[in-house]
């Protein structure tokens, strides 16, 4: 069995789950290809499936790598599959989530062209502290915050993103310094664990805790919001951080190319090995 783990040509930063699925793969019997979406000449229709992991350039090409997405789904499986693909890639599905009554982090969707005025946004929604980040991005990139004191001199930068670009504006949630974002890693059907990571913007580094236990309220937050589409998933990540109320809200819904942290819970690897294995006999 030949199975495509899709990456991208240049990564920003390495990826730690990659040798270590390669190496479990191997050691199940498939024949891992560690392939990029960006390269042309590679050779997409001669494994049995593809699991996207870390293409995580695909925000400064979005349509081609739509495009490619469509391809690989045309010649093989591809996981997570194409609808999901299409559907999380851009970050207004934290609009639909919201819609459905899910919990998310509160946020303003700023379309590509004039910028409004960041200093009445802030006014408007009572932000002492805002978060700006791109609506189609991963990692940190482009992403800022700044005080309400700094609104008027950041004003500027706004208006040359949304120039570039869909953005999205949200308050600093406070939490992400105490008990910080969560990132609850969901495995074929079930989550698996959690770990802990730190704020990051665009420049820094992420630090991330080893597994700590998913409370009971996370949990439920996180199943419900992928209930209608958990059938389809091979594998998602939920990030979640609190509210000055303590309750759960998702910051990020992450279905295309999350880290999944295996190194943190090793029993996470064998169940995702064990479903791409059942997958690509299937």
């Amino acid at each position: 069995m030949r199975v495509a783990l899709a990456t991208c040509a240049t990564k920003p930063e390495p990826d730690p789950d990659e040798p270590l699925l390669v190496a479990a793969l191997a050691e199940a019997g498939v024949e891992p290809r560690v392939l990029a979406w960006d390269d042309p000449a590679a050779a997409w229709h001669e494994v049995e499936m593809c699991v996207i992991r870390s293409t995580w350039n695909y925000p400064h090409h979005p349509d081609e790598f739509l495009a490619w997405a469509r391809r690989v789904a045309g010649v093989t499986r591809m996981y997570n599959p194409l609808a999901i693909v299409a559907g999380n890639y851009h970050k207004s599905y934290l609009r639909g989530l919201a819609e459905r009554g899910v919990p998310v982090v509160d946020t303003i969707h700023v379309t590509r062209g004039a910028a409004p005025e960041l200093a009445q946004i802030l006014d408007e929604r009572g932000w002492e502290r805002a978060v700006v980040k791109p609506a189609v991005s991963a990692a940190s990139l482009g992403t800022w915050r700044l005080d309400r004191a700094e609104a008027a001199a950041c004003q500027q930068r706004f208006a040359d993103d949304v120039a570039r670009r869909d953005t999205m504006v949200q308050p600093y949630m406070r939490a992400v310094e105490g008990p910080g974002e969560r990132a609850l890693i969901w495995i074929d059907g079930a989550l698996t664990h959690a770990i802990r990571k730190t704020a990051r913007f665009v420049g820094e580094h992420e630090e991330v805790s080893p597994a700590v236990p998913i409370a009971g309220d996370e949990r439920r937050l996180a199943e419900t919001a992928l209930a209608p589409i958990a059938d389809q998933l091979l594998y998602a990540r939920v990030d979640v951080v609190r509210d000055d109320a303590g309750a759960p809200r998702i910051m990020e819904l992450e279905l295309i190319e999350p880290s999944l942290y295996l190194a943190e819970h090793p029993p996470a690897l064998a169940r995702l090995v064990a479903a791409i294995v059942a997958r690509s006999r299937g």
